[in-house]
């Protein structure tokens, strides 16, 4: 992400990247160690997007999103927004209620953080993204503070009626994103 970024022309095409991590628990650069309660056997990795801690693991979708932010007319607020609009019409599409909270962003269910983002903008354009709990084991949650909010409860798609394969609803989230970007629709 970071060469890309740094290497990219005015004419270089925004990409779009669907990832799954082995297990992670990554620190934003706002990030604070006592905020990682017990990390255990998984790795603990400073990274330079925004915000404090998470985990990454398997049954987790992870979107970087590769975007020109002056060519998308958008400043980092929008692309929060943005962002966030996605998810909230994703989970929709699956009858699913859901909240974006002002103070802390991402994506809520009845209280509990489904969706999480963590952005980093060099030379007007942004890496680093969002990560969508689908199916996954939700344990290593309980051994750090998500987003540095001690207790936070953490949902995900499958416990809560949603599709369980990352992979489509990867495809589904693109669909959002591309329209909310104006982009054409490409297969992924």
């Amino acid at each position: 992400m970071q060469l890309f970024t740094d290497t990219r022309e005015p004419s270089t095409a925004d990409e779009i990247w669907l990832v799954e991590h082995p297990p992670v628990f990554t620190l934003g650069q706002a990030g604070r160690d006592e905020h990682v309660l017990d990390a255990g056997d998984i790795p603990v990795i400073k990274v330079d997007r925004g915000g404090q801690v998470t985990y990454h693991g398997p049954g987790q979708l992870v979107v970087y999103v590769l975007l020109d932010l002056h060519r998308a007319g958008l400043g980092v607020r929008g692309l929060v927004n943005l962002l966030e609009r996605s998810v909230l019409a994703l989970l929709d599409d699956y009858g699913i209620t859901s909240k974006v909270r002002r103070d802390a962003p991402g994506v809520y269910v009845d209280g509990a953080k489904i969706a999480a983002l963590g952005l980093r903008v060099r030379r007007g354009c942004s890496f680093h993204g969002l990560s969508l709990n689908v199916n996954m084991d939700l344990e290593p949650f309980t051994r750090i503070d998500p987003c540095g909010y001690r207790g936070l409860e953490v949902t995900q798609l499958a416990a809560l009626g949603g599709p369980a394969d990352p992979e489509q609803v990867g495809r589904e989230l693109l669909v959002h994103l591309r329209r909310r970007l104006g982009y054409a629709a490409t297969e992924p």
